[in-house]
This record gives structure tokens, sequence and C-alpha cells, in this order.
């Protein structure tokens, strides 16, 4: 660790005197030692000197707690190429629409099938409905799925179970208010009129790179989803089930239906603009210039192939695969085609299966979860030179991007670098599991041969050029954020765009403090003042990704620390004061998925081992190692670990789309605790040394 610190001390200088040269760093041209690279170089850090002990229970409860979740871990980890993988779980709407596939291709695998209903039903709730997450209310969009793929499955409107959900959705406002994606499906089997659905025309991927409504100005999942959906709407497809099979879901009858999107009554805004467009297009669509759409559906075939090349699945995610296999039956590819052969195998594995039952998961996450995996274990007193994180180390390089994706339009860099989320998506890293990645590198010790630094200086220079405009990071693109955009009739999945976010941001930056950057460069600076002005009026931070003011400020507050931030500075403290106020009274923490809706309930929740890990992590960060809440939070995980080394957690503590769509990380449960209690050990010895 010693050598490796000091050789890439040097091979920084280069990069580091562009940050200053260009204006972007501190102006002196100098680069000293970092501070936090001298404490690495001179401490005797239990981090990297301690190994996982495997003897019997000791008499120390948390060496005791920290022993048997290391060991689950590491009984997880795949003993093949070392790294870790937890399933990803999401809401039923992935299920229900495998169902529907199946029957969109005619190719309905009645055992599969059955596995699946018995999930959908399994998971109805009291009144009928369906949500989308765990303890949540029924949700419109979700019900109308899962009663329409019961109603392919062969069950009748009479079932007890059906006529609670039909009450339920017809509650909710009925199949008319499901979201516009929702609607495009239905349109595909005849159970919605097309004309239900937003605009959604081809053509866009005629736009050039860098014209305002380019297919590039929105984000990454929603370009890969909304380019092969565009095709089928060009196509409009119509799968013979039966068009009347939800005539009990509409209010009215269907033949009375306005379709017509109300208009803001305060004259010219963007909203009645994008609904005036979608009105013209709409129009178009049932008489395009033939030409012009020949050209448009050309190219958005060859955009869609060369997508899916290097990739597990076009953008690696259940939308955007499920949409490419209907694009590519509108455009007649037949069912041996290799290219829809392949995204049907990647569809089918993320099924997972338990019991007699099956559901699909939206994507996977052995990049994170590898990353995050190598933190808590080295947190927690497994050196860096240990087999178990070498080969995990050596997993994680392998999966290095080293191809140009759709992010270079913006970002100009030499060579390619970043991590992405699965297994291969090869045009889409993003910056969020770079920053975990790195700081997971930076833990393991690695052969000279593996060229590891030369790994994390392209990977550092990449991170830098991702930096957005306004100090922030996004995690796919860089200056994602025209916010205009959100106002086009078929982005009410809430996530059109991908601009900067706080806790991207502060992942970023803890990656960079870490390797000695601090916030006397002009980037960093930057950065500071984005998360200064983005900090909300009680302290705390919105969390993106994670489940939600509670990951936020932990996201945020570790980056601040990491580049030198005065933890008593009034906005810090502010920020630790509203923590502190959010502990539970068994001396957790938890916050409801509802607090994306509703800020008043945040940080509101049943204790939750994740949240409270992301909680502690704030505070020992913050130098709060002796206070009460600490302590108390560590006495939770305590109590609530199980005997063979992990916590139970049913909740869903992270975020796909806010308020609309919800994830649950099976392996969050177990590794943010185990590093809360490792940072807890290792701060608590190095105060009781110091005294």
């Amino acid at each position: 660790m010693r050598n490796f610190l000091l050789n890439l001390l040097e091979r920084f200088e280069t990069t580091v005197h562009k940050f200053n040269g260009n204006g972007n760093g501190n102006g002196n041209g100098k680069h000293p030692i970092p501070e936090l690279i001298k404490h690495e170089l001179s401490l005797e850090n239990t981090y990297f000197r301690t190994t996982a002990s495997t003897t019997q229970k000791t008499e120390n409860p948390l060496d005791d707690s920290i022993d048997r979740a290391q060991r689950y871990l590491i009984n997880q980890q795949n003993i093949t190429d070392g790294h870790w993988v937890g399933i990803l779980e999401a809401d039923t709407t992935l299920t229900s629409e495998y169902i529907m596939l199946m029957h969109f291709l005619n190719r309905v695998d009645y055992e599969k099938q059955g596995k699946a209903v018995a999930f959908l039903l399994k998971q109805q709730l009291t009144d009928g409905g369906w949500n989308i997450y765990y303890g949540g209310a029924s949700e419109i969009s979700a019900s109308v799925k899962a009663y329409f793929a019961l109603k392919l499955a062969g069950y009748s409107e009479n079932e007890s179970f059906m006529k609670k959900a039909k009450e339920c959705i017809l509650g909710m406002g009925g199949i008319m208010n499901a979201n516009c994606f929702t609607k495009i499906y239905l349109a595909m089997f005849g159970q919605v009129d097309w004309q239900a659905v937003p605009a959604v025309p081809v053509e866009m991927i005629l736009f050039p790179a860098g014209f305002y409504f380019s297919i590039y100005e929105i984000s990454y999942w929603s370009r890969c989803i909304v380019v092969p959906l565009s095709i089928a709407i060009a196509r409009k497809p119509h799968v013979t089930v039966g068009d009347d099979l939800l005539k009990e879901l509409y209010l009215v009858p269907r033949e009375d239906v306005v379709y017509r999107i109300e208009r803001d009554q305060d004259g010219f805004c963007w909203y009645n603009f994008f609904i005036d467009a979608d009105s013209i297009f709409r129009r178009y669509e049932q008489h395009p210039i033939k030409f012009i759409r020949r050209i448009a559906m050309k190219m958005a075939e060859k955009w869609l192939l060369e997508h899916m090349e290097k990739s597990g699945g076009l953008g690696a995610i259940w939308p955007a695969m499920i949409n490419s296999i209907f694009a590519m039956k509108c455009l007649d590819y037949p069912d041996d085609h290799p290219a829809l052969t392949a995204q049907m195998k990647e569809v089918e594995a993320l099924v997972i299966y338990e019991g007699d039952m099956l559901y699909l998961q939206p994507c996977v996450s052995p990049v994170w979860d590898t990353a995050w995996s190598i933190i808590a274990m080295n947190d927690s007193g497994i050196p860096g030179s240990h087999p178990v994180l070498q080969k995990a180390g050596k997993w994680l390089l392998s999966k290095e991007v080293r191809d140009f994706g759709d992010w270079k339009l913006k970002c100009k860099v030499e060579e390619p670098s970043g991590w992405y989320f699965q297994y291969a998506n090869e045009f889409y890293p993003d910056t969020d599991d770079t920053g975990a990645v790195l700081m997971a590198l930076q833990r393991v010790s690695l052969p000279e041969d593996m060229h590891k630094e030369k790994t994390l200086l392209r990977a550092l220079r990449w991170l830098q050029a991702m930096q957005c405009d306004d100090g922030g990071w996004g995690a796919f693109d860089r200056n994602n954020n025209k916010t205009i955009l959100n106002n086009i009739p078929f982005a009410d999945f809430n996530a059109l765009l991908d601009p900067s976010t706080s806790d991207v941001t502060g992942r970023c930056i803890e990656f960079f403090g870490r390797i000695g950057f601090n916030k006397t460069y002009l980037n960093i600076k930057k950065a500071v003042e984005f998360l200064k002005k983005e900090q909300d009026e009680d302290g705390s931070w919105f969390g993106r990704w994670g489940s939600n003011y509670i990951y936020g400020t932990w996201s945020v507050i570790s980056g601040l620390i990491a580049v030198g931030e005065d933890i008593n500075k009034a906005y810090i403290k502010k920020a630790i004061a509203w923590l502190k106020s959010a502990q539970n009274s068994d001396g957790g923490w938890g916050e409801t998925i509802k607090s994306y809706e509703d800020s008043a309930l945040k940080g509101i929740g049943k204790s939750t081992p994740s949240q409270t890990a992301w909680a502690l992590l704030t505070l020992i960060t913050a130098g709060e190692i002796k206070s009460s809440s600490t302590e108390r939070g560590i006495d939770f995980l305590l109590s609530t670990q199980k005997e063979d080394g992990s916590w139970d957690e049913r909740e869903f503590t992270a975020t796909g789309f806010p308020k609309v769509f919800y994830l649950k990380y099976h392996m969050y449960r177990n590794y943010f605790p185990l590093m809360a209690l490792g940072r807890y050990r290792h701060f608590t010895h190095k105060l009781a040394t110091s005294q």
C-alpha cells in the first residue's frame, strides 16, 4: 500500500498540473503530498494490517458481530472470479410485463407463466391493487398491468381477486389514469386506442447530436427505452387477444373517452408548447412523409443494433430490452434472428425463481455490489492483500470500459474509462459506479502487472471530464439538464433527464478527496458550492439514487469531509443535527419511500439496517464517534444481526425513478452495516490509543 500510494502520487503530477494549469486548480502549479495520503502512509491503520478472524465467538460483541458479517459476506462471493452480486428487486410491473411479452411473441411457457401468476397473486394487497414498493399503497399503473397479465393468463373478471382488483383500479380513476408506457403496451394489445398514446415520433432519431431536441439531450435510460419504442409505435402492432379484455376498467365506455390533453389556462408556457407539438406529431403519425419515415426507421434500427453490442441487452435494463424485442418483431425479425435471441437470453437472465414463483429484476448489480463489498470488508479489517479482496479487485479491473459511448458527445477525453453497473454495458459507464469502484480498488493490493495505477489515472481523467458546468455530476451524461424537456407528454415517468445530483456529486468528490484533491482546487470548490446550494433548509440533502434524505446526506457529508471541509462549519453541523433528530427510539434510522412525495416525511420510517448504517457512517465521518446517537445506532445493528451474520430488511431503500420506480438491493442490508461497524471499531481504537 505504501509503495502504491507513493507511485500514484508521482503519476498524478501530470494530471494535477493540467488540473491547475487550465484554471481549474488552486493556481500554484504545485501538488503538495495530500494530507489524506500522508495519513495513509503513516498511520498504523487496522484496515490494512488486520485479518478477518475465523475463531469462535469472542467476548467483545462488536468484534464478534464484525467477524460473523465478514464470514457471511465471504460466503456470498462468487468462487470462480471473485465478484459479488445480490438480487435487485423491484415491483410487480416487470413480472406483469414478462407475461405480456410471452403473449406478444405468442410463445407462452405455461410453467413460467404459472409461477409469475403465483407471484402476482401473492403480492396483491388487501384492497385488491398492487404497489410499487414494500408497504406502499396501491398504484394505478402497477395494478392495471397486473390485472391485464392475469387476464392474459386466463383468469376471469369474476374471480374474487379480480373483482377486488377491478374495484381498486376504478377507485384510482380507471385504466386511463395509467402512465404513458402502460398505455403504449396496452395499445399494442388493442386494450386502449392509439389516440391515448402521446407522440413518440421515430423521426426524432434524425435530429443531430447537439440539436436542442436530440435524443442525446435525454438520459441514457430514456434514450434506450424510447428509440425502440418509437419503432414499435410507428408500426402500431396489434396483438390479437380480444380488444375488450379490459373494458371493465374504463370509468366511461371506451368509445366515449376524450383523448385531448388539457392545456394550462395561464397562456403560453412550455407545457402548452409541448402539448401543441404532441398534437401536431399525432396528426403527422396518421400520414407521415414516407421517405422521411423510411430513413428514420433505418437510422433507429441501426442505432438499436449498434447499442446492443457489448451490452447485457440494450442498455442492460429491463424496459429497453423488452422494447427492443417489440421493435425487432415489428421490423419482422424472425424468432431465430441472432439479435432477437440475444435479447431474449438477457431477459431470461433477469428471472429469479423462488419455490413455485418467479419474478423479474430490472437489471443486475455486480459491479456496484462488488465495489461496496470490498470497501466494507477492508474497512472492517480485512487487508487489501487478502486473496478474497485481490480476486474481487482483479474482477473489477476487468470491467473497466475501454470504448467510447454516448457520453463522448459532451465529454472530451483522450481515453475512455469508467465502470458500468451490470456485467456488460460498454456504452454506458456511470460516475456513481466509477467513484465507488475507484475507492474499492484503492483499498486492494494488486500485482504490478495488473496495471492498477494506469487504470486509476485513466478513470480519474474521465471522472474529472464528466463534471457538469454547474459543479455537480450526473450519473451517465454530462450537462443532461434541459428541464423544459420534462414537459414532453410521454415523459410522465419523472426521470427523462440525468442532471447533477447531490448524492452522485458527493461520491465523486469523496474519491477525489481520498487521493488528495481538496477544496482549494477550483473544480472541487465548484462541487462544494453546488452541494451547498442543494442543501435543504433543515440541513439534509435529497437522495436521487437511494431513499432518501438519509442516503443523500450520507453521500454528501462523506464527500465534503474527504475534500477537507471543516466539520465545524455551520451547514455541516446543521446536517448532523438533522440526522440526529431523525433517529428512532430503537436507536436505528429509517425513511419511508413516501418522503419522495411528501418531504415532511423525510427521515421518518421504520428502522432498517441499511439506512441505519448510512446514518452511522455520516456521524462517524463527522467525528461523532462517542456521541450517544452513534452508540445507540451501533447497538441497534448489533441487536438486530442474525446468527449467520446477516440482517433482515424487507423495506425498499433505493430508487430508480423518484415517485415512479423503486428498488431493493438485497445486499445493502449486509455490506453497509459491516462497513459502519468496521469504521466505528477502527476510529474507536484510534481514539483510545490517542488518549
